[in-house]
């Protein structure tokens, strides 16, 4: 594929989401991996899936924050909320790759403080104008937004985080969060538990949304699901191996350095899950992918959700070599007949 037709393959899927009833639609924002991603500018992506949608809230998975101008993203947030008619969900994020931030001269190390003050400046940003910032790491003086949100006082912010200390300025500050399935469930629980309890104590008068992100396909039966996406789920996240710059390196070489890495960093379980994210048995067998018919996968999700303390699924649904006709099937079966069942399910 090429980006152009790539674009356009995500928006039928967005619109086929937006048609089912279906709750959000995220992009990321990668840079500089063309073997990994093709999302470095998510306003301009999120724009387009808007004049495209009516009713699915759309936005970044998120911003990485540090590479932007603080007024000059506020500004684009602003617009971008007014584009959509009130349908902009922001995750705000420091960034998980070193190298997005070298070819901007800017340090990888320095990247997480100018995120959490950003919260700051944003809300300050989009109430009395005109406005001033005096913080540490962002500045601004008597400003005043052309076109403030058309959410008020700001579009839902979002900041996925599994370090107990981010999560506990999530609760303060009333952020959304969630994680990724590299993290055990096991592990996550306790974390998020106490996030919740925290959010209480905050006095926020909504429930948050904690959310977890994996695979999903879900097709008219488990064998037919199993036979379409098993192995295309064991290769879902190529994209996080070294690029393939060697061709006589092989995608299992590629593994084998990933999982050896993983063990070197002495995650411990997280470290297993890492090391098999390429074995799709693995993956299957654990429950780390969600691979079935709509029964399957709706009891396998509750199941999940309720031990791994997530309210908010984010399915990756198109991944690998998915052909566009069982995409757009999966996509059907999990709106029509998955999704009013966890609708009617509270984990907390």
């Amino acid at each position: 594929m090429s980006p152009h037709t790539r674009y356009e393959q995500l928006w039928r899927e967005i619109e086929l989401c937006d048609s089912l009833g279906y709750d959000y639609a995220f992009c990321v924002e990668h840079h500089f991996r063309p073997d990994e991603s093709w999302m470095s500018a998510p306003s301009l992506f999120t724009a387009a899936a808007g004049m495209r949608t009516k009713n699915i809230r759309l936005g970044p998975m998120g911003y990485v924050v540090p590479l932007y101008g603080s007024l000059r993203l506020a500004e684009e947030i602003a617009l971008l909320d007014q584009m959509l008619g009130g349908r902009l969900e922001v995750g705000l994020v420091p960034g998980i790759n070193p190298l997005y931030f070298e070819p901007f001269g800017l340090e990888y190390d320095a990247r997480k403080a100018p995120t959490l003050e950003y919260i700051d400046y944003l809300r300050t940003a989009f109430g009395e104008q005109p406005f001033s910032f005096a913080g540490e790491h962002h500045n601004t003086s008597g400003a005043r937004l052309a076109v403030m949100p058309a959410q008020q006082p700001s579009p839902p912010l979002w900041m996925q985080s599994r370090d107990p200390e981010t999560l506990r300025f999530c609760a303060a500050h009333g952020l959304n969060t969630g994680y990724f399935l590299v993290y055990p469930r096991s592990e996550a629980a306790p974390r998020y538990r106490q996030f919740l309890a925290d959010w209480d104590a905050a006095g926020w008068s909504h429930k948050p949304n904690i959310a977890y992100s994996t695979v999903v396909y879900v097709d008219e039966s488990d064998d037919k699901a199993m036979d379409v996406a098993l192995a295309r789920a064991g290769r879902a996240y190529e994209g996080f191996l070294s690029a393939p710059d060697d061709p006589t390196r092989t995608f299992e070489d590629r593994v084998a350095e990933f999982s050896a890495l993983a063990y070197e960093r002495g995650e411990g379980p997280a470290a297993d899950i890492r090391a098999h994210l390429f074995d799709a048995e693995y993956l299957y067998d654990n429950d780390l992918i969600f691979v079935g018919s709509p029964k399957t996968v709706t009891e396998k999700l509750m199941r999940a959700a309720s031990e791994g303390v997530f309210n908010c699924f984010m399915g990756e649904f198109n991944f690998s070599d998915l052909p566009e006709e069982d995409l757009m099937r999966s996509i059907s079966l999990f709106g029509e007949q998955v999704m009013p069942e966890l609708q009617r399910f509270q984990p907390f």
